[in-house]
């Protein structure tokens, strides 16, 4: 090889594309190996942008400045959640002992049920042969689906050290909002450091918007579910309600994973029962999604449906429970990066919004 030839070689060994690639390569992994650390920050951001946005409201109204405005927002928060807790707490704790109780008689009788029915029969030799071809040396069934919802709420309860800590991080957030955007933004190469501001800004904006439109279709489904449950005569309306709205946060699955164990709980009064309530579940869900969330999407953020169950499925097997509830912001935030970075930067296709 001639020493034109080695010549004409230098610019591509250089080490700095090969630098950036290693440390990009060390940066991804990085973030997978802090992932939750990760995902509470950017729950402590949703929350920090939700303070901000009471701030700015009591701005308007008081001229309070955004640090007291901030505080201020906090304290009501807790203040609310408190009152709650202290008016609804002992009824709403006692409703679900009595629906946690209730469901081991409920799953008897749909176990009855599908023993003495030929559909049922039917699946419970495929859930048997299942559970025999994963090696399952144990009867399956309610032993384990207690195990694992007792487990789960003790890992919930286990969680108040983290929430305490997301609460935090959010106040700090919060009060020192700008601080803390422009030191990202110094981050960002001088040219590129406006346009980036701007996305951020419509992050945020977008983020708030959905924030706001989720409260209240969740605040909404509570009470109409609650009350369409009291109406039928079902006693533990109110926690039922309850665990519908909080599940309402996760889009087209929460109403499923809600509906369960308020139609297991109906079984307990009766078959008849059990088919009104998940009537009711279905002419809520069905208002809620063509009626109540067009009206709500137009102020906040509109998701395509069929991207919301996928990134709900792919952020909750990477990342968990906390993958699934924070999916929709997590996709909306990449729905608006991919747009104004690789759309309308990269490739240059600019629309007007």
């Amino acid at each position: 090889m001639t020493d034109r030839s080695l010549a004409d070689l230098q610019p591509r060994l250089r080490p700095g594309p090969i630098a950036i690639v290693f440390a990009l390569a060390l940066l991804l992994a990085a973030a997978w190996k802090w992932s939750n650390v990760l995902l509470l920050g950017f729950g402590a951001i949703l929350i920090a942008i939700a303070l901000r946005a009471g701030a700015a409201f009591l701005h308007r109204r008081l001229g309070l400045g955004f640090k007291p405005g901030v505080l201020l927002s906090a304290l009501a928060a807790m203040g609310a959640i408190a009152g709650i807790v202290v008016w609804a707490g002992p009824a709403i704790s006692d409703q679900f002992r009595q629906l946690i109780a209730s469901l081991p008689g409920a799953w008897d009788q749909v176990s009855d049920w599908l023993g003495n029915s030929p559909a049922g029969q039917f699946l419970e030799r495929r859930i048997e042969d299942a559970q025999a071809g994963a090696g399952s040396g144990q009867g399956g069934g309610v032993p384990s689906v207690f195990s694992y919802v007792t487990g789960t709420l003790t890992t919930v309860f286990g969680s108040i050290a983290n929430l305490v800590l997301l609460v935090t991080v959010a106040i700090f957030l919060a009060l020192d909002a700008p601080l803390y955007r422009g030191g990202a933004l110094r981050l960002v190469a001088p040219s590129y450091r406006a346009r980036a501001g701007r996305i951020a800004d419509e992050m945020a904006r977008a983020l708030a918007r959905w924030m706001g439109g989720q409260a209240l279709d969740m605040v909404l489904v509570a009470l109409v579910t609650g009350l369409g449950l009291w109406l039928l005569g079902v006693p533990l309306a109110l926690v039922l309600g309850l665990i519908a709205g909080l599940t309402n946060i996760v889009p087209v699955v929460g109403p499923f994973v809600s509906g369960i164990p308020a139609v297991l709980f109906a079984l307990t009064q009766g078959f008849d029962m059990a088919i009104y309530v998940a009537l009711l579940f279905v002419v809520v869900q069905q208002v809620e999604g063509n009626l109540l969330m067009p009206l709500i999407q137009r102020y906040a953020a509109h998701l395509p449906p069929a991207l919301t169950v996928l990134a709900i499925l792919a952020f909750g097997s990477l990342f968990g429970f906390a993958g699934i509830v924070l999916a929709t912001p997590l996709l909306l935030v990449s729905i608006i990066l991919v747009k104004r970075i690789y759309v309308e930067d990269v490739l240059g296709d600019r629309q007007e919004d």
